[in-house]
């Protein structure tokens, strides 16, 4: 592709590394409460039930899924920045109440608004960086939007362990995040461009090669309506629907890391600070989708998932099976490295598959699903260490992650443009009509 919108991250290197440094903001936001927040339910606010700490994840979870699916239609309809500040704008409540919140059912509340600042701005981050990147690298830019996302959460649950170290669980924490909220709302207005334009020009590329634009009867893939990309993405593609569980359950993990890992480190004599470097660490180690994004490009999407599924797997499980500082920093690390393998190439299955006119919704559908995780996940959890013992939630855990990537070695075809066994579904003709209007 030539032109204005001629795609590459190279030649797009200004605005591909605004929008790194966007998913880096996004996941400072996040991880600002990955070791402080589920400590302050037990120590400031007395809740001993993890099912009810484990509240604001599912608050989050919800409302993350639900605005990943909404962001991604809108963003198709009026553009990828408008959508993007408007995720910035919901973030700047979100310090006051984690400050001055009386009880804890303020800070599950509250924590709808992380949701959808997670939901809305990580979405047009990633979306617009495979818009600038284009199909050849679509699984770098991937990987490279999920490692900085990530190590954004390491650090953000990395400094606001040591701030609360060195002064308290709140304020001091989170002076630090409302600095970060601040100067992404003003790069997001200042500095970021429209990518719209970028899948609009690889759309039209699509249409002058005449590949694989029209479907069944004349109806073109770019004609889908929303209520069918939505049935697609879900169900009626085996190997969408196995990308969809395996995102769902991918989550269980990052949900325990969330609330569980605190607690049970905690429970095992370590200090705030310390349970900041065994958490930090398993997100750090997501920095590594720089190179298995890549991986994916060039191995195809499915070797990197099966392999990082049970990777994953391993280190949930090991955590309860070892004593010692140094092991937990390990096997949380092996964790990490599993879910650097599957979480970019899984996205890539997903964008892969996608129309450019529709990639963004059809994404949104993915992220919809593997986002309900975490409010599935926070429930399972919570119930597990309620009813039966914290190391439960960890087993449950690793069980459901065998489980999900033995289905994906089943069911799941390789997408890859090249290298890829995957055929779309025949177009629906009577429910694209029916449902052009959604």
């Amino acid at each position: 592709m030539s032109g204005e919108y001629a795609q590459g991250i190279r030649r797009n290197w200004r605005q591909f590394t605004l929008q790194i440094f966007t998913v880096f903001a996004v996941g400072l936001t996040m991880g600002s409460q990955r070791n402080v927040v589920p400590i302050m339910g037990e120590e400031t606010f007395g809740v001993e039930s993890l099912l009810v700490i484990g509240s604001f994840v599912v608050s989050f979870g919800i409302v993350k899924a639900v605005l990943n699916l909404y962001s991604g239609k809108w963003a198709d309809a009026y553009g990828r920045k408008p959508i993007l500040i408007a995720g910035w704008i919901a973030a700047i409540p979100i310090p006051f109440i984690l400050i001055y919140a009386p009880s804890w059912s303020w800070i599950a509340v509250g924590n709808v608004l992380l949701g959808v600042n997670q939901g809305v701005a990580w979405s047009m981050s990633m979306i617009s960086k495979i818009e600038l990147a284009g199909p050849d690298q679509r699984g770098l830019a991937a990987g490279l939007d999920e490692a900085f996302g990530y190590t954004g959460v390491a650090a953000g649950a990395w400094l606001t362990g040591v701030i609360a170290a060195q002064y308290s669980l709140r304020p001091e924490p989170f002076y630090f995040l409302a600095a970060v909220i601040v100067v992404a709302l003003l790069i997001a207005i200042v500095l970021i461009e429209e990518t719209l334009p970028y899948a609009k020009a690889e759309a039209a590329g699509l249409d002058d090669d005449g590949d694989g634009v029209e479907a069944d009867g004349g109806t073109s893939e770019a004609d889908l309506s929303f209520t069918e990309i939505v049935k697609r993405a879900t169900y009626k593609d085996r190997t969408l629907f196995t990308a969809a569980q395996a995102g769902h359950v991918e989550n269980f993990v990052d949900t325990l890391v969330w609330i569980a890992f605190p607690i049970f480190l905690v429970s095992q004599g370590l200090g705030v600070a310390q349970v900041g470097v065994v958490v930090g660490v398993h997100s750090a180690a997501y920095f590594l989708q720089v190179y298995t994004g890549r991986l994916g490009d060039r191995v195809g999407r499915k070797p990197p998932i099966v392999v990082g599924f049970f990777l994953a797997g391993v280190g949930v499980l090991g955590m309860v099976l070892v004593e010692g500082y140094y092991l937990w920093i390990l096997l949380s690390a092996l964790s990490g490295v599993g879910m650097a393998l599957h979480y970019p190439n899984l996205i890539a299955v997903a964008s892969d598959a996608a129309h450019p006119l529709w990639r963004s919704t059809g994404l949104g559908v993915y992220r919809l699903w593997r986002d309900l995780g975490y409010a599935v996940g926070a429930v399972l959890i919570g119930l597990s260490v309620d009813l039966l013992s914290i190391e439960a939630a960890f087993y449950g855990t690793a069980i459901a992650m065998f489980l999900s990537g033995g289905l994906v070695v089943l069911w799941m075809e390789e997408t890859h443009p090249e290298l890829g066994t995957h055929e779309p579904p025949s177009v629906d003709l009577e429910a694209s009509k029916t449902g052009s209007e959604d």
